[in-house]
């Protein structure tokens, strides 16, 4: 797996070309989301005068804790409209792209992963006490419900 995606604008096709693989450019190793595998991306890549426009998609597998019930689960995150444009000109032989592809990564991450819509969340246990002392209190009557009667 490479490190970088680096596209070679000298030797890029006229007409375009289309770009496949896998990069290992996102690091993410926090407490609730850690990123296994590498960046897949599928990207098609063409000079326009002194730009290189690169558009696709690119996805990545992670492991999340879910919001709602606290379990680990695996998803991939997909950013479908992956577009960079970049201007270039005949001193710039290659232009690095890991960078957009990192951010486009990050930026796609849910805010809050939860494992499945129909996940119930944190099942809360309560515990009630029979305490018979307050059922007393059911049998009062107050002054105004006396004078109704």
């Amino acid at each position: 797996m490479e490190e970088k995606l680096i596209v070679d604008v000298a030797r890029l096709d006229r007409e375009g070309e289309t770009l496949e693989g896998e990069v290992d450019c996102v690091d993410v190793h926090e407490k609730f989301v850690d990123a296994f595998g590498g960046v897949r991306y599928r990207l098609f890549a063409r000079v326009f005068g002194t730009e290189l426009l690169v558009q696709g998609e690119i996805e990545q597998d992670f492991t999340f804790v879910c919001s709602r019930c606290a379990e680990d689960f695996d998803d991939t995150v997909k950013v479908g409209d992956f577009t960079v444009s970049v201007e270039i000109d005949d001193k710039v032989p290659e232009v690095d792209l890991t960078n957009e592809l990192r951010e486009s990564i990050i930026l796609a991450l849910p805010n809050f992963p939860v494992c499945s819509e129909t996940c119930p969340g944190v099942v809360q246990k309560t515990q009630t006490f029979a305490d018979d002392r307050w059922n007393v209190l059911d049998g009062l009557t107050t002054e105004n419900q006396r004078s109704d009667g």
